[in-house]
């Protein structure tokens, strides 16, 4: 499939994706491995196209394309926007605050109303898991999940995945620590499902009262089984120091404070002590380790100031390669050729 003309003609010649779930984007788990490389390869391309400033990036010239968020956003939201706009597509943006959904209408007779305009794309956030799921059953429009609940984030895995094989190379037996509140996070599952298809070697820490049920320190654990059928595994450690020790990148989660209600943490200055990324933990992995996040950042709380922002942090590449994930993402299934069948 011919991804991305430009003024020149030049084209990513790269084979179509294959994946088995060739209409909509909902999760991580139905990708294959080629479909990984697939997206990750064109997004380069994508990439050197916002680099260099390319004009007439408009394969998607005449394209409608829905942004609905029932949950607040700026890099996601933000980042789909400008890549639909980047490749020539119409965005529009409806917040669900806005929407009538505040006067009691439903998430499917919205979906349903917007895709009578005749749209060429939704791309939906929304807090309870399994939405997007539901309104794909209801549509024929391509849907991409912009994170849904606690279950999944495939443009942010995508991302994270595409950060790290440049920074790497490869992720095969990569040592790769996820830190933080483990249980609430989208991302966590998404990029553990991913990055271990990719051959990394997860190692999670955390609080235990934000770790999934049954889930014991110094155990090995499967977290799924990709396609190919290979059991994918992580490594449950008891302490951040234990995580960290060795790794080949940190990627630290957000404290999602606005659950600590719940009584989950005694208090989130203890939790900044034990858990929270610092030049001391950092210290503790390979000379050369990266640190990343999904942002928003609580710093000074999982993460210090001075390494979000210091040499060894990757974050800024993340929100770059966000938006060339989203223009490979938004070309594929919105593209005038659509997916292979």
């Amino acid at each position: 499939m011919n991804t991305l003309s430009t003024d020149t003609d030049q084209v990513v010649n790269k084979t179509s994706i294959n994946s088995a779930n060739h209409r909509h984007l909902l999760d991580v788990d139905s990708l294959s491995s080629d479909d990984v490389e697939y997206f990750l390869d064109n997004a380069e391309y994508m990439r050197s196209m916002i680099t260099s400033e390319s004009s007439n990036m408009d394969s998607l010239k005449g394209k409608s394309i829905y942004t609905l968020f029932f949950e607040n956003s700026t890099r996601t939201r933000v980042s789909f926007e400008q890549a639909g706009k980047t490749l020539g597509a119409n965005v529009i943006n409806i917040s669900a605050a806005d929407s009538s959904v505040k006067k009691g209408e439903s998430l499917l007779n919205t979906v349903l109303t917007i895709n009578a305009m005749q749209m060429d794309g939704l791309i939906l956030r929304h807090p309870n898991a399994g939405a997007p799921n539901f309104v794909a059953k209801h549509i024929d429009t391509p849907l991409i999940n912009a994170g849904d609940g606690l279950h999944a984030h495939p443009t942010q895995a995508l991302l994270d995945a595409m950060t790290l094989r440049r920074t790497l190379g490869n992720l095969t037996n990569a040592k790769i620590a996820i830190i933080g509140d483990i249980i609430h996070s989208r991302v966590a599952r998404s990029d553990i499902i991913l990055l271990a298809r990719m051959g990394a070697q997860i190692s999670i820490a955390g609080p235990p009262t934000l770790m999934p049920y049954g889930w014991i320190p110094d155990a090995s654990v499967k977290v799924s089984t990709d396609i190919d059928g290979n059991d994918l595994k992580v490594q449950i450690c008891q302490s951040a120091e234990q995580a960290i020790d060795d790794a080949d990148v940190i990627i630290t989660l957000r404290l999602q404070i606005e659950r600590q209600s719940e009584g989950l943490l005694p208090d989130v200055n203890e939790y900044s002590k034990i858990w929270g990324i610092n030049a001391k933990k950092l210290s503790l992995a390979r000379p050369n380790a990266v640190i990343m996040h999904p942002g928003p950042m609580n710093e000074g709380i999982e993460i210090s100031t001075d390494i979000a922002h210091g040499p060894r942090s990757l974050i800024k590449d993340q929100v770059l390669n966000g938006v060339a994930i989203r223009m490979a993402v938004l070309q594929a299934y919105c593209g005038n050729e659509g997916l292979a069948h």
